[in-house]
């Protein structure tokens, strides 16, 4: 069993038994309470007994303490007493309501719905009864379960947002060392090719080819090159970003089918950013070769780029199958792809690269099925 086995047979215990330790509060909460109810019960019970037998002695009794004492102790329960003759008498509830016959009607009310009320009798006769609420006391604890519920789900999540973000650093670290050694990986051959296409320009090899060859092997040199970056800190330039974008634009442009038609709108004068030249390319890049894939080789790109007093806004839209609502931020977790073939790496990195790096903004600005979906990057201007 391997270490992330355990991690997450550990993390299931951990819940198993934050469920079981919630659980078992719950249940002695409520078996508390129940009995704290059962107990003023019993003391609103003693004390409509203690009422009846005082209010039914004769003058000259010898009446004693105890059931003064008893009637003196029931000071936190609000009740209403009402005697055969239907006369009211109210305890522990505010002098205003005490005074106010219809205030106590409706105190009755609400009094059946929290209890069941208490009848007392004389002689087998109902003497009185008594609609009792539920006390402070009572009325706190009632809320407790549902305020350690709230909390438990809150701790829960607290968990999981953090488990989700663990889980999403790790894999980003695994894609920027995947991509770092990629580019090492490609180091060593590429290397070689420069190697040999030296030794080819002694030979007889006609030198078209060799400059083909070179323009290639100049091509995975920038591959490389923004392979290693990630994961690192870039250096920032300024750099005319109308240039650039126009530069990988054109780059895909006439190496893509005859059947993808480009259209590009970028201003006549320059625009100065910060940018990382090979890691911007590669997201302008990116995000026309997705669209092309959605496409299926066929239809429409175009690439806007308009700028404000602070930010510059560049528009990628193509003419695919679009991409649903439900996906506008999935699309850019590692990992998630919708292809059959694919890491769902490319939108990932991009957005590392636009954000993490560029301290800008990359999002889906529209998406509708079949008519294509418009990719909107945004960045500081200097």
């Amino acid at each position: 069993m391997n270490f992330t086995s355990n991690k997450d047979i550990y993390r299931w215990i951990m819940i198993v038994v934050a469920v079981i330790i919630t659980s078992l509060i719950l249940w002695n909460t409520f078996d508390f309470f129940q009995q704290l109810k059962e107990n003023e019960r019993k003391n609103i019970r003693e004390f409509g007994i203690a009422a009846t037998d005082l209010q039914n002695q004769s003058l000259n009794a010898d009446l004693g303490d105890l059931g003064f004492t008893v009637m003196g102790n029931t000071t936190s329960v609000p009740m209403i007493v009402v005697n055969y003759k239907g006369e009211m008498s109210a305890r522990n509830l505010p002098e205003k309501a005490e005074r106010d016959t219809e205030e106590l009607k409706r105190l009755i009310e609400v009094f059946k719905q929290e209890n069941d009320p208490i009848i007392t009798e004389f002689e087998g006769e109902p003497f009185s009864t008594i609609y009792y609420g539920n006390s402070d006391v009572i009325t706190k604890i009632k809320y407790y379960p549902m305020a350690l519920v709230i909390i438990m789900l809150l701790f829960f999540s607290v968990i999981w947002f953090f488990y989700r973000s663990s889980k999403a650093s790790e894999q980003n670290k695994l894609w920027a060392g995947m991509a770092k050694e990629s580019a090492h990986q490609i180091g060593t051959p590429l290397s070689s090719l420069v190697g040999w296409t030296t030794i080819l320009r002694d030979t007889d090899v006609d030198p078209s080819y060799i400059d083909e060859m070179e323009k290639d092997i100049n091509r995975l040199k920038m591959i490389t090159d923004r392979f290693s970056k990630i994961g690192s800190i870039p250096t920032l330039t300024e750099v005319d970003i109308v240039q650039q974008t126009k530069q990988a634009v054109e780059y895909i442009a006439n190496r893509s089918s005859k059947l993808i038609k480009f259209d590009i709108d970028l201003p006549d004068q320059p625009i100065q950013v910060k940018l990382n030249e090979p890691l911007f390319e590669w997201v302008i890049e990116n995000l026309i070769k997705n669209g092309i894939d959605a496409m299926k080789g066929k239809g429409n790109i175009s690439v806007y780029l308009k700028a404000d007093v602070y930010n510059v806004f560049i528009k990628i839209k193509d003419t695919g199958k679009g991409i649903p609502k439900q996906q506008w931020n999935q699309i850019f977790t590692p990992g998630f792809t919708t292809k059959k073939r694919g890491w769902g790496l490319g939108l990932s990195l991009a957005k590392r690269i636009i954000k993490d790096y560029h301290n800008g903004k990359i999002r889906v600005a529209d998406s509708k099925k079949d008519l294509g979906t418009t990719f909107e990057i945004t960045l500081n201007k200097i």
